[in-house]
C-alpha cells in the first residue's frame, strides 16, 4: 500500500526474481513493455487512441483515451496505480479496447503536472521519485476524486464512441481500486460495474470508506485481494462481503495467489498468469454492462 510494508514486499519479490532494486530501475520497465505489448500497437489491431483533455470544477485533466475505431462501446475510467498514467497503462487500456470498450485512462495527477509523473513503476520505487508522487496524492482526497469521477464520466457520456444505452465501468489499481467504488457512488444510474485489483485502504475507519459506500451504488463489483495485503488485514474482505450482501450488490470477492501489485507488468510483484485470471473475471463483469 505504498508504505514501508509494500516496500519491503517490492524487495523481497525482487530477490525472489535474483534482482536488485538498481538492476529493475535499470530493465524492468522495458521488459514489463516487451512482455505485454505484442499485439497492442492501436494502429494494427482496429483501434483509434489519442491524449485527451477534461474539464473537471479543479481544471484540465489530461487522459489517453483509445476505443474501437468503429461503432459504440461501453466506456470504461481506468485508475493506475500510484505511478500513474504512463507506457504500461495505455498498453493494457487498448487490450481492454480491442475487447470492445472504450478506455479512459485518466491522470489523476493532474492538478499537479501532466503525465507521464513517472515513466515506469520502477522511477516511483527511487526515494526522489517516491517522495514527489507521494505530495501529488496528498491533494487526492475523497472529494476531489469524486469531483473528477463526475467530469470522467460525463465525458465519456460526450463521446460518439460511447455507447450511451449501456452502463459505464470503472477499473482501479493499488491506489486506484477505492475510487472505483468512489465512481459508482458518484454516478450511480451511470457506473454499473466497479472493478478493484489489489485496491489498496478499501476498509477504514473514516465515515466515507469505500466500503461503506457500497450502499450508494448500482453497481457489481469485483475486489481482487493481494495474498500479503489478506495477511496484513485479514478481515478486509470480509467487511467488503458484508458490506456488499447488506446493500443487496453483486460482488465477487477473492484473495489471489499473488502479491500487492501483481496485475501490472512494471511492477516487482508481477504474476502473468493471476494476472490474466483476473483479467478475465473483469471482462465477466464487464460482460454485465
Amino acid at each position: 500500500m505504498c508504505d514501508d510494508f509494500t516496500r519491503k514486499a517490492e524487495d523481497e519479490a525482487l530477490a525472489r526474481k535474483g534482482m536488485t532494486r538498481r538492476e529493475f530501475a535499470a530493465i524492468g520497465a522495458a521488459a514489463a513493455l516487451a512482455a505485454c505489448s505484442d499485439g497492442a500497437d492501436a494502429s494494427q489491431s482496429g483501434l483509434l487512441e489519442d491524449m485527451v483533455r477534461i474539464t473537471t470544477e479543479d481544471g484540465i485533466a489530461d487522459a489517453f483515451f483509445v476505443h474501437p475505431a468503429k461503432g459504440a462501446h461501453p466506456g470504461v475510467i481506468m485508475w493506475p496505480d500510484i505511478a500513474g498514467l504512463r507506457e504500461v497503462k495505455k498498453i493494457m487500456a487498448r487490450r481492454l479496447a480491442a475487447s470492445g470498450y472504450a478506455v479512459l485512462v485518466v491522470n489523476q495527477y493532474y492538478r499537479s503536472a501532466p503525465a507521464p509523473v513517472a515513466e515506469s513503476f520502477s522511477e516511483f520505487m527511487q526515494p526522489e521519485g517516491r517522495d514527489r508522487i507521494m505530495t501529488m496524492r496528498e491533494e487526492l482526497t475523497p472529494e476531489a476524486v469524486t469531483r473528477d469521477a463526475k467530469a470522467f464520466v460525463a465525458y465519456l457520456d460526450s463521446q460518439q464512441a460511447v455507447d450511451k444505452a449501456r452502463k459505464i465501468g470503472s477499473n482501479g489499481y493499488c491506489m486506484g481500486g477505492p475510487f472505483t467504488v468512489r465512481t459508482a457512488a458518484a454516478v450511480p444510474d451511470r457506473v454499473g460495474v466497479a472493478a478493484s485489483l489489489h485496491g489498496a485502504w478499501m476498509v477504514t475507519e473514516e465515515p466515507d470508506s469505500p466500503h461503506r459506500l457500497i450502499k450508494d451504488t448500482q453497481a457489481s463489483f469485483l475486489f481482487a485481494i493481494g495474498r500479503n495485503d489478506d495477511e496484513r488485514a485479514p478481515g478486509d474482505k470480509d467487511a467488503l462481503r458484508k458490506a456488499a450482501d447488506e446493500a443487496g450488490r453483486p460482488a465477487e470477492i477473492e484473495v489471489y495467489a499473488a502479491d500487492h501489485g501483481w496485475c501490472v507488468p512494471d511492477t516487482p510483484a508481477y504474476d502473468p498468469a493471476e494476472a490474466d485470471r483476473a483479467w478475465e473475471r473483469m471482462l465477466a463483469l464487464y460482460e454485465k454492462l
